[in-house]
């Protein structure tokens, strides 16, 4: 497997210069660091973990085209839509593989039911990790915030659980399985 230069695809859209390179460095580096720490745990190959590496540093390329951040990059799209646009970024950049990982890592995912009740700006799917990998990025990700106050802050156990509860049993119950799938209780 030929390693892919993430720093250029993260350099190409995100400026070096901002508050929100910053931020997200840091973010995507603590994802990796776990998502690597907890791959491990189950023996995945050499290409795997550097998939892992790979996909945790470009999973949130799309903030570069969300609201949230517009003050430094210009993007204009709800908050939600980094999933969308990060995967479209990453399927220009010729990584599919990648940009399912970037379009599913949101959480436990987000189901379709969600998007129409919700009414979310999202094709109607399932945004629902379905690989290993896409299951420990996901997972990493929840540990860790993007903002200024938090973004070295690891978030316990019983903080990602408070923020998933309030998404519903079912995703409650799922949390409880990853936590178990990935023995960290």
């Amino acid at each position: 497997m030929k390693p892919v230069d993430f720093f250029q695809i993260i350099h190409k859209y995100i400026p070096i210069n901002t508050q929100s390179y910053h931020n997200y460095i840091i973010h995507v580096t603590l994802v990796a660091a776990y998502a690597i720490k907890i791959a491990k745990r189950f023996g995945l190959s050499k290409d795997q973990i550097q998939f892992i590496i790979e996909a945790s540093m470009l999973h949130d390329i799309g903030i570069c085209k969300v609201v949230d951040y517009k003050q430094e990059l210009g993007g204009t799209l709800p908050y939600i839509c980094h999933i969308s646009e990060g995967a479209k970024i990453l399927r220009l950049e010729g990584l599919e593989k990648h940009a399912l990982v970037a379009e599913r890592h949101t959480g436990l995912g987000i189901f379709k039911e969600e998007i129409i009740e919700k009414n979310l700006p999202l094709e109607l799917k399932d945004y629902v990790p379905l690989t290993i990998e896409e299951e420990i990025i996901s997972f990493a990700d929840m540990f860790y915030k993007k903002d200024t106050a938090r973004v070295w802050h690891r978030q316990t156990d019983e903080e990602v659980r408070n923020e998933i509860s309030q998404f519903g049993e079912k995703h409650a119950k799922l949390l409880e399985e990853k936590f178990k799938k990935f023995n960290i209780i």
